[in-house]
Parts: C-alpha cells; structure tokens; sequence
C-alpha cells in the first residue's frame, strides 16, 4: 500500500479517517477562514462594526495571505467544502482589493496648479524631517498634523518666509494641527474634534478652493463611535460649501475599506493617490511600509482637479509617510 493510500483509511463506518495532522490542518484552516469571513462580511455589508473589525479592515488586503494559507490546508486535507470556502474568500478579496469608486479628469480649462504636502509628523518628532522634505520639493501648500508647540515654532522660524500664510490649531502632543499656505488664507470654522482639524479658504492665483485639514481620532478600542462620529464631521464638511473647488487632506486614520472613509469619497472626492494611479501605498506605520501597512494618509480633491506626480515621502522620527501631489484646477463648466 502506498503512503498517499496509507494515510487515509475508512472506519468501521465507511466515512473516512484523516490522520492528526490532515485533522489539525483543517481545524486551522477553519479558524483563519471564521476571522477572515467576519472581516470580508462587514465590508461586504459597508459596515464597519465593532472591535477588532475596524482595526482588521485597515489591513483588509493582507488577509489574502492567511486566506491562501487556510486554502492550501484544505487542499492538503482533503477538506473539499473548506476548499471552496477559501476560494469565494480569495474573489472576495481580490475584488475589495480594486480601488474604491469611478473617477474620470475634469472638463474644464486648466486655471492653476499646486502642489499640497501632507505629514503627520508624531508628536512634533519628525518636523526636522518635514522641514528638509518642504525644502527639498516646494510644496504650495503644507497639511502637518500632531505638530506641538515645539513643531509649531521651528516652523515658524524655518518656513515663515515661504509660507507666510497659515492657520493652526495649538494644543500639545497629538491635538495641534498647521495649514502652511505660500497663497493667502481667509479662516473658515474648521472641523471639531479631539485633535486639531483646521480649514481656510486659499486665493489660488484668483480662485477661491477650500482648504481643510483631517486628523480624526484612530478607531482605538472604546473609541470606535468617536472615529466615526469625526469622520462624519468630515463628511459633513466635505458637502458644506458645494460650490467652491475642496482640497481635504491629512491623517484620515482610515482606508477605502472603512465604510466611514467611504462615506467621505461618496460625497464627490476623489483620493489624489488613486488619480494617480498611487492607491494601496502604505503611509503607516513607517516602519513597515511600503512591504506592510495601510493607506491611511490622504489628499482627497473635489472633481475641480487633476492630479500627477503623487509620491509618498519616508521621513525620519514619524511613524507616518508623508504625501505630497501636484494638483491641476479646472474652470467649472
């Protein structure tokens, strides 16, 4: 008798009899798939529910690794129903793995260009970082997100010159935020939240665009409700002034698998990155990416804009990337 036949012999019953190991194999093929149908059946259903979920979804194309895992014991394991499983698992996978809604170029004349940089820069840690990075690609306009009050002066004192414009929100570890702006700035309200989310309206070379600074709270056990209350403040903000072209960018503590974030390019945003043909970049954490992470720095931009050159920028003490994009405004038809 051969080994294959060897391994599999049939009970006084008829049914088969899988040895320990073929048996160990498909309990642990039916534990990964159980975890990974929890977290694809919530994104299916465009929820984001409660903890661990939210936390899972930021990695949602990372269970395509334990995913293929749990298929190759089944196959091993002759588990045939645990074999299809994983394949439905698998399309399912691959299909929320596509960038997230349609996007299409403006219609308009082209009127002006600039180029946005946004940064978290971790409690102030990485603003050196930022500085040289500014320096080094001349950004119009700077988001900085959990930028302290030791940030916010060595801003002041290095960029002033260049970005003689700005609006902020003091407050010390991660609750200050910064607009840095080469063009003038009126202040608008801003959002309110737990961390700094400031707004301002920018004089483009004669155009009026909105700008505003997203920094929600991160989907932390216990605080879920509040992620998704701020993220649909951002929302809110997104629809408030329809007429006027929006730049929204910063540290949205979300990805296109959250159906919060969602809910923020459905009010008619388009993510820079994904005009570009940059979606699926890891920007956290740093240490990580690009090999592994979630992209959860963002610019998004009303249907007023292009977008090219959209890079993501490693800086040193912030466990963020940076994103920077060269934006095109159009004249509305």
């Amino acid at each position: 008798m051969d080994t294959a036949a060897a391994e599999w012999t049939a009970r006084d019953d008829g049914r088969e009899h899988r040895p320990p190991g073929r048996r160990f194999g498909l309990r642990c093929a039916a534990l990964m798939f159980a975890g990974v149908s929890v977290v694809v059946g919530f994104r299916a259903a465009d929820s984001d529910g409660m903890t661990p979920v939210p936390q899972l979804l930021a990695f949602l194309p990372w269970l395509l690794a334990p995913t293929a895992v749990g298929l190759l014991l089944s196959l091993r394991s002759r588990w045939w129903p645990g074999a299809v499983w994983g394949v439905v698992l698998l399309g399912l996978l691959a299909w929320f793995t596509e960038p997230y809604g349609k996007v299409g170029d403006p219609v308009g004349r082209p009127v002006a260009d600039l180029r946005v940089l946004t940064s978290n820069v971790e409690f102030g840690q990485g603003t050196g970082s930022l500085v040289a990075a500014v320096r080094r690609e001349k950004p119009d306009v700077v988001f900085v997100e959990e930028c302290d009050s030791a940030c916010d002066a060595l801003l002041k004192r290095d960029l002033s010159p260049d970005y003689p414009h700005r609006r902020a929100v003091e407050g010390g570890g991660s609750e200050g935020s910064v607009i840095l702006s080469r063009f003038p700035l009126r202040p608008t309200a801003g959002v309110p939240g737990t961390m700094g989310m400031p707004g301002a309206v920018a004089d483009v070379d004669g155009h009026a665009v909105r700008l505003q600074l997203a920094h929600p709270m991160p989907p932390l056990p216990g605080q879920v409700d509040l992620w998704r209350r701020e993220l649909a403040a951002l929302r809110e903000a997104a629809t408030a002034d329809p007429g006027t072209p929006l730049v929204l960018a910063g540290d949205f503590n979300a990805s296109q698998d959250h159906a919060a974030f969602r809910g923020i390019l459905d009010t008619g945003l388009h993510d820079a990155s994904r005009l570009d043909g940059s979606d699926r970049t890891a920007t956290w954490p740093a240490r990580t990416a690009p090999a592994f992470g979630a992209q959860i720095d963002h610019v998004l931009v009303s249907r007023d804009f292009g977008a090219s050159r959209t890079r993501i920028l490693d800086l040193a003490d912030t466990d963020h990337r940076a994103v920077v994009t060269d934006l095109t405004l159009h004249a509305r038809r």
